[in-house]
This record gives structure tokens, C-alpha cells and sequence, in this order.
């Protein structure tokens, strides 16, 4: 059975020749079992009639933003509420450029500007426009708001040229928007336990040693595992922007307080990601008020903190799944796989983080992924929840490998 079965799904359509592929993917979605509606542009009404994509989803198409077909519902917004998924296919160069924009000028776009479903956007046009640096720079910025792109494939083009440019075939298209949907059980019953931001360590009342992370990889991944089905708990430290929402959130401040809190909930804990950046030292005394500045220099003495990767590690269960992150600014393969094995860990996520889009703070990350064996994976700079959701695809995989090793138990 498709993942997509029962799911509502709006499929955008712009206007080129390769309109007439989005009837194809409209046709196997609707036989995948999902409800598909379907939005096209003026433009596109020039290459496929409104009629086939009718017909093939039985249910009216939108085209005109002021033809409204309900008089007790808003079109666009209703269209923008009613998905799960929205895919545009194709997406032409304008409506990505009017998207990264925020522009909203037809059906389409204002349908766009209102949803909040996950978004998938497969380009198709020209080589040499897929390549033009405005239109490079808004796909870049739409990645970094997490719209998820479906890349368009190498060959000749209705144009005459070969190159990069073709619309994705509709089952290449459909086969990313299952394996996304099919993400939603992947973790159903198991407890993930995910650390994130940087730790506060006090020096006085007013002051504190900590670092620049902003807790989005920990976010990205906490709200990836919840879509999973997964039971999360997060043990969040200094952070920036809005927690997830639908996961148990522990505040700490301290390396002290992180630690306590996640050996509380790591027995229970399938999965353990810790993806938050614990200061490695914290000051041997802290003042009770705040300290008056009287030199020109001040010493301040430092003492190590617990290492928690290394005490999870340490009590590690069997049949546990623990996943270290690194961030390093040289010889990252070598260091990486040092902490994998000194932590005894199973996956050990390591960026650069002195490399643009990859470093604190940003909504993007370049990751490589190793195991005790070595490289795993290397993704290239993709939006955090894409690299969240690689990971706990690995980390799940582990989980069911592990179990399925497990020796039956006595009389069964």
C-alpha cells in the first residue's frame, strides 16, 4: 500500500512543455490513493487543458483566483489548509523567483503564500536559465526556508539544448513524495531522546561562558523524529527561535543540568542524539555578585565538565542507538572518527563548521555521517530538516538491524 494513500495532496502546475508529464504524475498519485486538487496557471492552460487534470483527479481545477467554485470557503486558502503535501511540477523560473519573493499575483501563488505543508518545487526549464545566478540564488534561499526541490534530470530539451533543465519523470517525482510520507511511521513506538543549543555557565549573577549555537539542528531533528511517530523528549540549553511543537521539552542551562537531565530519560530512550554543543569548561567558582571591574586584567580559573556524549556512550544498552555530532574546522574525518570510537558511538555527525551555510546559526548544514567503519554518507549543504531526516533514517535502519540480530528468547 502507498504512503500517500489518504493523503490530500495539491499539485501546482506552471506553464511549459512539460506540463504534460505533471497529467501523468496527477494520474499515479490519484492511483497511489491520494486526494489530489489541482492548481494551474494561465500559462500552463496553454499546453494542457484544465479538463484532463479534472479528469484524472474528479475534482475541479483552479486557475483564476476570483472563480470561486464554494461560496461558504476561500479558494486559495481553502486549497492552502486542505493539503499534506504540495507539489508544484513544473515549476517554471518565474514562480520560483515570485515565491522567493513572497510575491502573490494568481491562484497559484496566493495558494502558496497561505499553506503551511511541506513543499516540494520540481524545476523545469532551460539549461542555461536553471542556471542563471537569480534564479540559482532564490532556489538557494527557498532551500533555506525548507522547501525541498526534486532536481531536474541531464538530457535534451524541448528547446534543442542537452543539459540540466528537464522536469524529473512523474515516477521519480512520485517516488520522493512516498518515501517522505512513508517517513511518518518510521519511528512509531520508539522513545528519541535529542540534546540541543549550548550550555550557560555561569561566572557571576550577569556573566556566562557558553557558545554560538542555536539549537536549529537539535529543532530540525526533534520535529523530524515527531513526524516519524516517534515519543521525543528534548533537553533544550540556550537556544534561539521557537521550540517544536508536539515533543517534550526539558530547559536546562548548565552542562551539569544537561547532563542530570538526559541520564534521566536515556535508560528509557530508543534513539539518543545529542546535537547540543556543551561547553567544555565551566568556571571553578562562581560569584554570588557580580563582580566589580578594579585591574586591567582578570584570571579566570576553569575546570573541566562531565563529557556526556562519553557517559552516554559509557552506559550505552544494547540494541541503543547513540548519535554524536562534530563540529570541527580541520582534519574532520580524522577527528570525527577518533570521537566516534573514544564515545563509543554508532553514528557520529561531523561538519566544517568555518564553511559558509554549514557553521552555527544558519538554517542549513553540510554533514558528513560516519560509523565505525568509516564514511557513511556525505550530504551536500542541504536545509536541516533534510539532514535530520537522512539521519534518523540511518539511526533507524541500526535500531532494526540491531533487533533483528537479537537472539530469540528461551522457549519462544
Amino acid at each position: 500500500m502507498s504512503s500517500l494513500r489518504g493523503k490530500r495532496i495539491v499539485l501546482g502546475v506552471c506553464g511549459g512543455i512539460a506540463a504534460y508529464k505533471a497529467a501523468a504524475l496527477c494520474s499515479k498519485l490519484t492511483q497511489a490513493g491520494a486526494d489530489v486538487r489541482v492548481i494551474m496557471t494561465k500559462s500552463a492552460v496553454q499546453f494542457v487543458a484544465p479538463l484532463t487534470f479534472q479528469t484524472l483527479s474528479r475534482h475541479d481545477v483552479y486557475v483564476d483566483t476570483f472563480d470561486e467554485k464554494d461560496a461558504s470557503v476561500v479558494a486559495h486558502i481553502d486549497l492552502a489548509d486542505h493539503a499534506d503535501l504540495f507539489v508544484i511540477a513544473p515549476a517554471t523560473a518565474n514562480l520560483i523567483g515570485k515565491l522567493a519573493l513572497g510575491l502573490g499575483d494568481d491562484m497559484l501563488s496566493t495558494t502558496l503564500l497561505a499553506t503551511t505543508a511541506p513543499l516540494f518545487i520540481a524545476p523545469a526549464m532551460n539549461v542555461h536559465m536553471y542556471e542563471n545566478a537569480a534564479v540559482m540564488k532564490n532556489m538557494e534561499t527557498l532551500r533555506q526556508r525548507g522547501v525541498r526541490f526534486i532536481e531536474p534530470g541531464v538530457g535534451q530539451l524541448a528547446c534543442g539544448y542537452v543539459g540540466r533543465g528537464r522536469l524529473e519523470e512523474p515516477e521519480a517525482i512520485l517516488a520522493a513524495l512516498e518515501r517522505y510520507a512513508g517517513g511518518a511511521q518510521l519511528l512509531a513506538g520508539r522513545k528519541v531522546l535529542i540534546t540541543a543549543g549550548g550550555t550557560v555557565e555561569r561566572i557571576d549573577p550577569v556573566r556566562f561562558l557558553t557558545n554560538d549555537s542555536s539549537g536549529r539542528m537539535g529543532f530540525a531533528i526533534a520535529e523530524t523524529a515527531r513526524r516519524m511517530g516517534a515519543e521525543v523528549t528534548l533537553v533544550a540549553g540556550r537556544t534561539e527561535g521557537p521550540l517544536p511543537g508536539g515533543v517534550n521539552v526539558i530547559r536546562v542551562q548548565s552542562a551539569q543540568d544537561m547532563l542530570e537531565a538526559v541520564l534521566a530519560e536515556a535508560g528509557s530512550s530508543d534513539i539518543i542524539v545529542k546535537a547540543a554543543a556543551v561547553a567544555d569548561y565551566r568556571p571553578a567558582m562562581k560569584a554570588d555578585q557580580k563582580i566589580k571591574k578594579s585591574e586591567h586584567t582578570m584570571t579566570l580559573e576553569l575546570v573541566k565538565n562531565p563529557d556526556i556524549l562519553q557517559t552516554l556512550g559509557s552506559r550505552k544498552k544494547d540494541g541503543q542507538v547513540l548519535v554524536g555530532f562534530a563540529a570541527e574546522t580541520e582534519r574532520l574525518e580524522e577527528h570525527a572518527m577518533d570521537k566516534l570510537v573514544r564515545k563509543n558511538c554508532d553514528l557520529l555527525v561531523a561538519n566544517d563548521v568555518s564553511k559558509p551555510g554549514s557553521g552555527f546559526g544558519t538554517e542549513t548544514n553540510e554533514v558528513r555521517i560516519f560509523d565505525r567503519n568509516g564514511n557513511v554518507e556525505a550530504l551536500p549543504l542541504l536545509h536541516k530538516l533534510e539532514v535530520a531526516e537522512r539521519l534518523l533514517e540511518l539511526a533507524a535502519a541500526r535500531l532494526r538491524r540491531s533487533e533483528a540480530a537479537e537472539p530469540p528468547l528461551e522457549g519462544s
